[in-house]
């Protein structure tokens, strides 16, 4: 429902607003909407679908929709479903404020087709996905040519916009999109001369080392690092030095000649909005912190999906977005877990989301090692005491980790008030 308001302002009410319309977005929405509370979704964007658009690549859907689906084909899935629900969309829509501290939130939006829309809501799910590290944030030394682009630009230039960015690449970092823009580049007839990877393993999904380069006959250079790149107008050539105890190895280092620079160097949560909102954020994912409902140090907001900490797998995004939006719906029903005990990251563990445990409705834990390693053993302890343990086969900092407890797992466990839930890795 909407008025008009004051100069021209539309001020429209609802149960719930979801900021952001990607996977997460779509699927909290749907939630919202499937549970009988009036919810928008706004997304600056003039379509739907975020990232999934331009990831016309298969490999997803196999555990949301249990069939093997491109990304623009698993966002379709989603659209349909919100089109087909009663969400009111607003796209080319930006959310520039977030009053988050009353009862009744208030979003202040911008937009071209809608004017200017302040919107006001008794819950918050964050969705807004998360953003490219760029040349800055690494601080690779050399001159300032074209021809460098984050991996997810170069994607989007040869997906949507059909341009060719360069012929003869190099890619920085082994991420998942670095190790696709690979074989994508290959594809439109591109020389992909090596994949370069500061850490002693790669990044990437181990699927896509073997499908993107692998099968390419594309070097992979681990421990390496880009410590210079060279050119005038364009890139020339860049100096690739190993690294020994941590630090380029000069007299080692060697040149490749290109004219195209990928950074496929990790991604940030798009958390602007969340700290002017201030809520806490975990420093070691970038997000907010979150409790066993999925919602931040404000009452009433929740977050979920790349926003919250990056994932590996869209599914994986939809199932915790779907979790945020039912907790968000029990909010407005005032209803609220009885307890809940803080949860710690132990040996080999990074973190854990969310950072709470609600013992009365066990859910699950998503959780990244810091290690690479066969034949581990999860190990969770509740004050110090192994309560559950559970073989993992491989695990690897790329690849996200989930476990799922039931209330049977939790049956008999002597839960104190400050009792602490630890997860680690041996």
């Amino acid at each position: 429902m909407h008025c008009e308001g004051r100069e021209g302002m539309k001020e429209l009410q609802y149960d719930v607003l979801v900021i952001g319309a990607g996977a997460a977005g779509l699927a909290a929405a749907l939630e919202v909407s499937r549970n009988n509370a009036s919810c928008a979704l706004v997304e600056r964007e003039s379509h739907l679908g975020g990232i999934l658009i331009q990831c016309i690549h298969n490999g997803f859907g196999l555990e949301e929709y249990k069939e093997e689906l491109t990304g623009p084909e698993f966002a379709e899935r989603q659209v349909q479903a919100v089109r087909a629900a009663d969400v009111d969309i607003f796209t080319d829509t930006t959310v520039t404020q977030l009053n988050a501290e009353n009862d009744r939130k208030e979003a202040y939006c911008y937009s071209a087709v809608y004017g200017v829309l302040r919107i006001s809501v008794r819950a918050v799910i964050l969705a807004m996905g998360c953003r490219e590290r760029n040349r800055g944030n690494i601080r690779t030394p050399g001159t300032r040519p074209a021809g460098v682009y984050t991996a997810g630009l170069a994607q989007r230039l040869v997906n949507i916009e059909g341009y060719i960015p360069g012929q003869d690449v190099v890619i920085v970092g082994s991420g998942d999109i670095g190790l696709i823009m690979a074989r994508r580049m290959t594809w439109v007839g591109a020389k992909v001369h090596a994949v370069i990877e500061i850490q002693p393993y790669p990044s990437g999904l181990t699927r896509n080392i073997v499908q993107c380069l692998n099968d390419f006959d594309i070097p992979l250079y681990l421990s390496h690092v880009v410590s210079r790149i060279e050119g005038k107008q364009r890139v020339e050539k860049v100096q690739v030095s190993p690294l020994t105890n941590g630090i380029p190895d000069e007299e080692n280092s060697f040149e490749i000649p290109c004219d195209t620079l990928l950074l496929s160097v990790g991604l940030i949560p798009e958390n602007e909005l969340s700290k002017e909102a201030g809520m806490e954020i975990n420093p070691q994912t970038n997000g907010a912190l979150v409790d066993a409902t999925m919602m931040t140090s404000i009452d009433g907001v929740f977050s979920c999906g790349n926003v919250l900490h990056v994932h590996d797998l869209a599914d994986w995004v939809a199932e915790e977005a779907r979790r945020a939006g039912a907790y968000a719906v029990r909010y407005l029903r005032n209803e609220r877990p009885k307890r809940q005990i803080r949860i710690k990251a132990g040996a080999n563990v990074r973190y854990i989301n969310p950072a709470m445990f609600d013992p009365d409705n066990p859910d699950k834990l998503y959780f990244r090692s810091l290690i690479v390693k066969n034949q581990a053993k999860l190990q969770i302890k509740l004050d110090h005491k192994p309560v559950k343990e559970v073989r993992l086969s491989h695990v690897q900092p790329s690849e996200m980790l989930h476990v799922k407890l039931k209330p049977k797992d939790v049956a008999g466990w002597n839960i104190m008030k400050d009792s602490v839930l630890e997860v680690s890795i041996e």
